[in-house]
Parts: structure tokens; sequence; C-alpha cells
């Protein structure tokens, strides 16, 4: 890509970077901030997408499904009306949220397409939020129709390390349960969702248990450490995180008394051999910029696939905008291709 950013990147950027100057975001997303989930947040999504909330014991989840038909020869969706008054009546009803399950309810998931796993970021102290709802539709586009499950898993400092990985791993059993096999099953997470998704890998891994079919991973979070050069590197220039020293990256209470050099807190420390193949997309401009590099590197000596995407002066989960840039929409575009090519 060009090394010139796109005039409403360079927009986005700098309200990005204005609106973290006045720490919204670090105090945000403070450890104790006691951000509430948004998983009940109405969100309307288009008729031929339907969602249903799934009760979890100790969380909860959103069941995403797709009901265009993708024409392949077009390239693009046939979004058939229902003609049926009850078909309609449940797209109606089910696009204002209203549809809820418990974890014992069996669900019809289209395995002839993708069952996307998505894992929210937020610095394992921030719940579930509106937009990933709309990152949802995103993935579920870009995979042709796929079917989407987001967890809203538990968050520190109430629930520190493992709650997160139990929930995420509690997920995928449950996507099991349902008659996903693994090689229709990816992984997606951006942030520290992007680092629980190899969390869950390395612990799937040493129990001898297969391993999902591919991960894309959206500017992972892989070392709790801190350890890497871009955290000094970047330090000035971060948008998001730069220019200051919050607990939320260097005193994360999702560690609490475990060693942050455990794989399943950060799971660059890990051995990568036998891992699925992954996506890796990454901004110049972070201070996480070496969670990304470290992992890419590692995992390449160890065999693994890796389609690794440094964006030129992008920050951290720009794919947020979605289509609203060009380098995010490029971003989208290589999810796309990178489910093609798995």
């Amino acid at each position: 890509m060009s090394d010139e950013l796109s005039r409403k990147a360079r927009i986005v950027k700098r309200l990005v970077a204005e609106f973290n100057s006045n720490r919204a975001f670090a105090d945000k997303f403070a450890p104790g901030a006691n951000l509430q989930s948004e998983m009940d947040v109405e969100y309307n999504y288009p008729e031929h997408l339907v969602a249903e909330r799934i009760h979890m014991d100790n969380f909860e989840m959103e069941l995403l499904t797709n009901y265009a038909i993708y024409d392949e020869e077009k390239g693009e969706f046939e979004y058939v009306e229902a003609t049926d008054e009850s078909e309609a009546s449940n797209n109606a009803e089910v696009s204002s949220n209203t549809e809820t399950s418990d974890d014992s309810t069996k669900y019809n998931i289209d395995t002839n397409k993708w069952v996307i796993l998505q894992l929210h970021g937020g610095g394992y102290v921030g719940a579930m939020r509106r937009h990933y709802k709309v990152m949802a539709g995103l993935y579920s586009e870009v995979g042709k129709g796929a079917t989407v499950l987001t967890a809203d898993y538990r968050v520190a400092p109430e629930y520190p390390f493992p709650a997160a990985l139990e929930d995420a791993m509690a997920a995928y059993e449950w996507l099991l349960d349902q008659g996903v096999p693994e090689h229709k099953l990816v992984l997606a997470g951006d942030s520290a969702g992007g680092g629980l998704a190899m969390a869950l890998c390395h612990t799937l891994k040493s129990s001898w248990r297969k391993l999902p079919a591919g991960i894309i991973a959206m500017s992972p979070w892989t070392d709790l450490t801190t350890s890497g050069p871009s955290y000094t590197e970047n330090f000035d220039i971060d948008p998001v995180f730069g220019n200051d020293r919050s607990e939320l990256i260097f005193n994360n209470p999702y560690i609490g008394d475990a060693n942050p050099r455990d794989p399943r807190i950060s799971p660059a420390f890990g051995d990568f051999t036998g891992f699925p193949p992954m996506l890796i997309q990454v901004g110049t401009d972070e201070m996480l910029l070496s969670d990304s590099e470290m992992v890419a590197a590692k995992a390449r000596s160890a065999g693994v696939k890796v389609r690794f995407t440094k964006y030129q002066g992008m920050f951290h989960v720009f794919q947020m905008a979605g289509k609203i840039m060009e380098e995010s929409g490029h971003a989208w575009a290589e999810v796309k291709r990178f489910l093609e090519e798995i």
C-alpha cells in the first residue's frame, strides 16, 4: 500500500489523537472504571442478519446468522425478501435483538459457510461494545454469509486470568456442541481479543485437541510484559496509547498473580508449532507493533502459514472504521481473501 494516508484516514487519525489527548480513552478503559457491557444496546441489523442472545453460566454471547445468498459468479449477495409471514415476523423481531436462548438450545448453524468466533478487545478490562456488533456484520459479509458468535467474556479487575480464557474456551466448545467442526471454525479478535484467540489455541494445543481452521488477529496484544521495542519507539506517535504509561498497558490487572510470560496470557512467548494459518494486521504507528512482529516471526519459523500486513501510518485497531477509510476497507478486503485462501 502507499505510504501516504488517504484523506479520510488523516482526518480519523487526527480525531483519534485529539480524543485521547485529554485522557478520555485512558479514563474510559482504566482498571476499575466498571465499564458496562453494551451487549444490550439496541442495534438494528439489516433484515438478512438474525441476532440471537445466548445466556451462558458466566457470560453472554450473540449469535449472528446471515440469511442472504452469496452469488459466487457475481461476487455479491442476493437478499431474498421473506414471503412467509412468520419468517418476516422473525426477521423484524430479531433485528431489534429480542431473541434470547440459553446454552442448552440447539441451533441450525450452516456449516457450509465459515463460522467465526469473535473475541472482542478492550485490554481485558473493557466489556462488549456496540461497535463489535458492526464488526460482526462485517465478518459475516466478508465471510460470504458466515455465522458469527461474539462472546461477551468476563473482564478484569473483577475477573482476572484465567476468566477470559475460560469463557473463550466455553464459547468454542459451545460451537463444537452445536455440530460445528473445527475445520469450519475461525477465531477472530482485535487487540486483547486477538491475543486471546492465540491463547485459546495454545490451550487447545496443550490438551492435544484439534485446532480451528484459522486465526484473524487485528492489532493483537500478545505480550503483556510490554517488552517489545515499539513500546518505546512508538510511544510518542501512537495516537491511542502513546504519551501515557496507562495501567491498561503497563500494569494490567488481568494478569493478577500469574506469570505474564505464560503463553495463555502472553501468547507471543508460546510455541506456535502446529498452529493454523494466521492473518495478522497491525498499524506501523502502534505501540503494540512489536507484538505482531514477534508472533509473525515465531509462527513462520515454526512452519505456520502467516499473512502479516503492516498498514503504514495506521493506529491501533483501525479496522473499526469499516469502509469509511480506504485503509480499513483494504484491511477487510484482506480478511475476505484470507478466508477464501484457507
